[in-house]
């Protein structure tokens, strides 16, 4: 068998697993004997290239394809009645009536009495979503999965806003910081701002509660650079129109923040998390309150009571651009909210899926993701403020005690000391030091 043919064998082998698989077990299911050495130089390869995962390290090393995401992939979701819906803000432009913002459909609302989705939706969210029901503390999940929300999320968000960045192109940004030759600045900026909203989702994912400082939060961060600094974070004073649909949002700032308030009240009084999470994402987008990127703020807050309930996030995987206007102008124009309610459920099904494969191939260490904001902010000072040896070991024991439990005290410890011994350049993306500093400390200076 020529070489070609043997790696195009061993490609199609790991294309059939369903499961993130050792090296030795790929071996095994080969029709014929490989050598162990060119078929880890084939798939280090592969990992460079962006084809296959590689998670885990030593005798856990698991690797899984990177399935192929097209920018537009050509799924069905809609429901008959969504697409009846649809076809009403698909008549020409000048024979539909313009709209005003509604705020009867805002504040007639009845959190757990009335409901988006049906029970039956709400259930069969449950089961795909759910994959953390042991976990303790809040934003457990979203800690251990973070690298991957970040990439799919900033990718499935920009690409709905028209960024051309592929979904390679834009994990290489995200993880690397290289952008791409030829694309504009503004696509560069759109998905780096979403690397820092969604760092901000997960930081503060133990909160049960949005308000109106977090929704702005989350726009300073999505538009910075975008959009007029005065602007940036900042619930606009004037008018604007949305592209393609006869809404005409409100235009006075008062109001605005009235019912900015009052959507933070209602979805903190919604017990379903996933209920919470489509209320937060249609009614976000329907006030438009900033002077843009407000379908950018509404998916990421739609994210706030999934990652809190430990839940899969939602990352908007497999919605083609087109549909989630669709969705979007139907609320604008209708307040139907269905179509939205479609995109959502298969959006999310699909998400669990890539989740799936994510946790089976890096396996799960509850103390490392539950105290991983702390075990970093720990490392931190021991790096800039040079502890070592006994004085550092003190110090380790001490904060330790200060916040987790008791039978995790130990185990947390000897993590933070691994961290520390393999503190390098590949690893230091959010420990707040520079490999400067590091080595500093290291060689004792």
């Amino acid at each position: 068998m020529l070489k070609d043919e043997q790696k195009a064998s061993v490609l199609n082998k790991l294309k059939e697993q369903t499961q993130p698989i050792a090296l030795t077990k790929l071996l095994e299911g080969l029709e014929l004997s490989y050598s162990m050495r060119a078929v880890r130089r084939w798939i280090d390869d592969w990992v460079k290239k962006g084809i296959v995962h590689k998670a885990g390290k030593k005798s856990g090393t698991r690797y899984f394809i990177i399935q192929n995401r097209p920018a537009e992939p050509a799924i069905i979701y809609f429901s008959p009645e969504s697409i009846k819906i649809i076809r009403l803000i698909k008549a020409p432009f000048e024979l539909r009536k313009p709209v005003e913002y509604h705020p009867n459909w805002l504040t007639e609302y009845r959190p757990n009495i009335d409901f988006y989705l049906s029970l039956t939706q709400r259930e069969k969210l449950d089961e795909v979503g759910n994959r953390a029901k042991n976990f303790k503390a809040a934003g457990t999940y979203s800690r251990q999965i973070y690298n991957r929300l970040l990439i799919d999320l900033s990718y499935n968000s920009s690409r709905l806003e028209g960024n051309t960045y592929s979904f390679e192109e834009a994990e290489k940004l995200i993880m690397e910081g290289a952008a791409t030759p030829g694309k504009l600045d503004e696509e560069k900026t759109m998905i780096l701002n979403h690397k820092d909203a969604i760092r901000f989702l997960v930081d503060n994912s133990d909160k049960s509660e949005i308000d109106e400082a977090t929704i702005c939060n989350l726009h300073f961060l999505l538009s910075d650079g975008l959009v007029s600094s005065q602007y940036a974070g900042k619930v606009r004073d004037y008018g604007v129109r949305i592209g393609g649909s006869t809404y005409i949002p409100l235009e006075n700032p008062e109001l605005l923040h009235k019912y900015l308030k009052i959507i933070c009240s209602k979805a903190n009084q919604i017990t379903n998390p996933y209920e919470k999470s489509i209320f937060l994402l249609a009614h976000i987008a329907y006030l438009q309150a900033f002077v843009d990127v407000n379908k950018r703020t509404a998916r990421l807050s739609a994210n706030f009571p999934l990652t809190y309930g430990n839940l899969v996030p939602l990352s908007f995987d497999a919605v083609k651009k087109n549909d989630y206007v669709d969705a979007m102008i139907a609320i604008y124009e209708l307040n139907n909210i269905k179509p939205l309610v479609d995109i959502y459920m298969h959006s999310y099904a699909r998400a669990a899926e890539q989740y799936d494969a994510t946790v089976g191939a890096i396996g799960f260490d509850r103390v490392r993701a539950q105290y991983r904001q702390q075990r970093r902010e720990i490392i931190r000072y021991i790096v800039t403020n040079k502890l070592r040896d006994t004085q550092m070991k003190t110090y380790i024991e001490s904060e330790v005690s200060k916040f987790a439990e008791l039978d995790d005290q130990k185990q947390l410890a000897s993590y933070i000391r691994e961290d520390l011994e393999q503190l390098d350049s590949h690893n230091i993306a959010g420990m707040g030091v520079t490999i400067e500093q590091v080595q500093e400390w290291r060689n004792g200076k």
